[in-house]
């Protein structure tokens, strides 16, 4: 069974490296006792924090130190407060390398809520450059994607290769292992701009930059993917809140309104696809199962939410004798988001499942003080901050 388009795509990133592994096999909610942690991590209004200092280099390894050609400064579209820009970036490579570590370093941290580092193939190049040259100013908006109308870039050959968000910092593989980039090949930043804390205005203009970390390799080194798991979000209003944006339709129209008709339709897409075309079933705990179709290595893992979220999980076959957790984040933090390793590797192929389960909090729109000047509303999958997302990403390779 082929899978559905990569969430990732919706999260702002191209890819269907992984559409012929997973299969979505079942999803659901638990309305009923999906209550929060009883101690939940810090959920302080975003204010961004800068990336930690970069790690000793390891044998064979060295620096690419790459910035945006020129500053940028945020203008999010339809009166809204959150923009997704593209950046192309060319690291000038003239030899094949993998790339080990990323450390993407946001210039205004003030406005920057997470970014995606992802390369492109020599093959989606040319698309890409020209995407570039034929929109004014630095970059392009990239709302549910990169943006670029090249086939080779949207039918799956860009590679998402990092992610950063407040609090990230630089992880690194004991094996050896990286995302293999031919000459030729150009990497796009994908920044998500939040104007939340200046109400929409203007609050500067960024120049970020982003440190690879490259290998020559060897014949062993393994090529890594990015898998994206997710589940829908399908929270309602709080008991004591009221609004025309507590009803779901009313919500998926606005963010419609505010990112387009495919990222609008990815609340409604998750809830056929997980749940079987079953009904939305609201709740603060929703899950989805994910069928493994290939036999792959998981190294590690990455849980992201927005500011509503409480926990975050990924399981590998629950309700088996041979059930384990591979990505636990009991009590998530906005702010403190990262690469977790996984303390072993962990073999998965045909017939297993790895499950990802949220929880979010509609609580917490009070005590926020970005969240608590917006109305109230039924909180769907979107790319705005005060919209939400469920997503376990994983870094992967294949098993010979």
């Amino acid at each position: 069974m082929r899978k559905r388009v990569s969430p990732l795509w919706r999260f702002g990133a191209v890819t269907t490296a992984l559409a012929t592994v997973f299969a979505v096999v079942a999803c659901g909610s638990n309305p009923g006792n999906g209550a929060a942690p009883t101690a939940a991590g810090s959920h302080h209004g975003h204010a961004g924090q800068p990336s930690a200092a970069p790690l000793p280099l390891r044998a064979g390894e060295r620096f690419a130190d790459l910035k945006m050609p020129e500053a940028y400064t945020p203008a999010p579209p339809e009166g809204g407060t959150d923009e997704y820009r593209c950046q192309m970036i060319d690291p000038g490579l003239t030899k094949t390398a993998f790339l080990t570590g990323t450390q993407f370093t946001p210039e205004n941290v003030a406005v920057a809520h997470h970014a995606i580092v992802y390369a492109v193939p020599p093959g989606g190049a040319a698309a890409v450059r020209e995407q570039d040259a034929k929109t004014p100013g630095p970059g392009w908006q990239c709302f549910g994607g990169t943006g670029v109308a090249g086939a080779e870039v949207e039918e799956g050959d860009a590679a998402w290769v990092d992610t950063w968000a407040p609090g990230a910092t630089e992880a690194l593989l004991d094996q050896d292992a990286g995302f293999k980039l031919e000459p030729g090949s150009l990497i796009v930043l994908q920044i998500h701009y939040n104007l939340l804390a200046t109400d929409g205005k203007p609050a500067g203009s960024d120049r970020s930059s982003v440190r690879l970390r490259l290998t020559d390799g060897t014949p062993q080194t393994r090529e890594l993917e990015t898998w994206s798991l997710d589940a829908p979000t399908d929270l309602p209003c709080a008991a004591d809140e009221s609004g025309p944006l507590c009803d779901r339709a009313a919500s998926i129209a606005d963010v419609t309104t505010r990112f387009g008709q495919d990222v609008g339709e990815m609340a409604d897409r998750q809830v056929e696809e997980c749940n079987k075309g079953g009904a939305p079933k609201p709740g603060d705990t929703q899950t989805c199962d994910h069928e493994v179709e290939a036999p792959m290595t998981l190294f590690a893992g990455f849980g992201h939410m927005h500011m509503l979220g409480r926990a975050i999980k990924v399981e590998l076959n629950p309700g088996r004798p041979d059930a384990k957790v591979v990505l636990d984040v009991p009590q998530f933090d906005f702010d403190k988001q990262q690469l977790l390793k996984l303390p072993s590797p962990v073999e998965v192929g045909p017939g297993d499942t790895l499950r990802v389960t949220c929880t979010h909090d509609a609580g917490l729109r009070k005590q926020l003080p970005q969240l608590s000047k917006l109305p109230p509303r039924y909180v769907v999958w979107g790319d705005g901050t005060s919209d939400e997302m469920c997503t376990g990403i994983m870094t992967v390779s294949a098993r010979p």
